[in-house]
């Protein structure tokens, strides 16, 4: 049951770290981080410079996640909610030197309407 328990808060971390929506789940690395880069870039209004560091970012979160989630299908999944998490945090301090203020502002504002949505859709679990 525990083990039940971690694989689905690590799914839901997987998902929110990865913006997952469907049929995202199968996407390579560099498309998903084109499509995040996207979707950053009209939330808090990149600048050409800072779009391209916010792509490699989310090409680099996109590689270790996408390692976390091989290891987690391989069986072990041990300590994979704390992994992610840290690297989540990890990816945070980088965009936050990336962006100014006040696009760090909307930024985490665009994370929080992400993750009420994600919410909404599984149902408020």
């Amino acid at each position: 049951m525990k083990k039940t328990g971690i694989v689905m808060m690590s799914l839901m971390l997987i998902g929110v770290l990865g913006f997952a929506q469907p049929g995202q789940r199968n996407m390579n690395p560099e498309d998903m981080a084109k499509r995040q880069t996207e979707q950053i870039k009209e939330a808090v209004g990149l600048d050409d410079k800072q779009e391209k560091q916010v792509y490699e970012l989310n090409l680099e979160s996109g590689k270790k996640m996408r390692t976390m989630r091989d290891e987690m299908q391989g069986g072990n999944s041990d300590g994979m909610r704390e992994k992610m998490t840290e690297l989540r945090t990890e990816q945070d301090k980088k965009m936050k030197a990336i962006l100014t203020a006040d696009q760090w502002k909307k930024y985490e504002k665009y994370q929080e309407e992400r993750r009420a949505r994600w919410n909404d859709r599984r149902g408020g679990q």
